[in-house]
């Protein structure tokens, strides 16, 4: 890999100025462009972020600039064809989750980056919060003991009403599949980065807004190595105590034979040994920056690291499809009114 890895994006749209901020602050990477098929908003982004070329036609973008790495922050159904492109270039991509439109074109993708021999990494960053780091070091170091259970309450509070998400993520009201295709597979991840594989899974979702096509609301429960259960309990139109009730965008809990460890709304770890009434706060090191403690480019930073040939990188296109895989299972679980295996099939 070069001195700089020159990143091409696609999408100007209201998080993909966090994917740009984030590019923006690194000595050893250089956007060398930008396409998007919103002139306007390319323009301003290129100016934003000096960007040297805008384009509206990613593949003659790719042609043009040659970038090491695609950013792609388009919309899912964009996806896949856009993998393509740089797979035929041997372009490494970085792709915005949710990932392609269906878990068929999810797996098309991972084949192609895998014929091509390209990186290809989906853009997961709950995982890479700093409270979902210190929790993780938590567990590993036994501090809780035997892990009972993990519970988190999504509770960002921004799904009220006829004018829901129109301020910031408009096409939220038109997704047929919204909490969980959307926002709970985030937690799904963290989840999954926290407590391993689950096997088996049960969820009761629903709508509450009439504004919107799909769920805003629903349980999901999650079985793991046991006697280890997870608990996930999404609810867009309530809130939450918090400054900025989109830093945690909840809270959470998590129960063991020795310890339980609550992380606050405002990112905060609280450790209570068993037995005991009082708690300890956790110190650990964290910026309040940009997006959810600068998730965002902790992630992307990561990802150059890998390219420099430092260390493996999480959540491939391949590891991802986990992921996606358990969001099916979890949609044909509410469907069917009963628990379902991961493993599929859920048609």
């Amino acid at each position: 890999m070069t001195a700089t890895i020159r990143i091409a994006t696609v999408g100007t749209g209201f998080f993909a100025r966090f994917h740009h901020e984030a590019w923006a602050r690194m000595d050893d990477v250089a956007l060398v462009g930008v396409a998007s098929l919103d002139k306007t908003s390319a323009t301003e982004f290129a100016k934003t972020f000096s960007i040297p070329e805008i384009f509206t036609d990613a593949a003659a973008m790719l042609d043009e600039v040659k970038p090491d790495l695609l950013d792609i922050a388009a919309p899912p159904d964009a996806h896949l064809e856009l993998i393509s492109e740089a797979a035929k270039r041997d372009i490494a991509v970085i792709c915005q989750k949710p990932f392609c439109g269906t878990l068929d074109q999810a797996r098309k993708a991972v084949a192609l980056a895998e014929d091509a021999g390209i990186l290809l990494v989906v853009h997961e960053n709950f995982r890479w919060q700093p409270w979902y780091g210190e929790i993780k070091s938590q567990l590993d170091s036994g501090a809780l003991g035997t892990l009972y259970q993990a519970s988190f309450r999504l509770r960002p509070g921004d799904g009220q009403g006829p004018n829901a998400y129109l301020d910031r993520q408009p096409y939220f009201q038109k997704m047929e599949r919204f909490l969980v295709h959307e926002t709970l597979i985030h937690l799904i991840d963290v989840f999954r980065f926290l407590l391993g594989e689950p096997t088996r899974i049960f969820a009761a979702l629903r709508q509450l807004n009439p504004a919107i096509a799909g769920e805003d609301a629903g349980i999901i429960l999650m079985d793991f190595a046991h006697p280890t259960r997870g608990l996930i309990d999404g609810n867009r139109l309530a809130d939450h105590a918090a400054e900025n009730r989109r830093l945690v965008m909840g809270e959470m809990l998590l129960e063991g034979s020795q310890a339980t460890l609550s992380l606050s709304g405002d990112g905060r770890l609280f450790i209570r040994p068993s037995g005991e009434n009082s708690r300890q706060e956790i110190s650990y090191a964290w910026e309040d920056r940009a997006y959810a403690g600068d998730c965002v480019y902790r992630f992307q930073r990561h990802v150059v690291e890998h390219l420099r040939g430092h260390g493996p990188v999480c959540n491939t296109g391949a590891d991802y499809l986990a992921n996606i895989m358990i969001e099916e299972a979890a949609y044909a679980s509410s469907e069917r009114g009963r628990w379902v295996d991961i493993t599929g099939p859920f048609a």
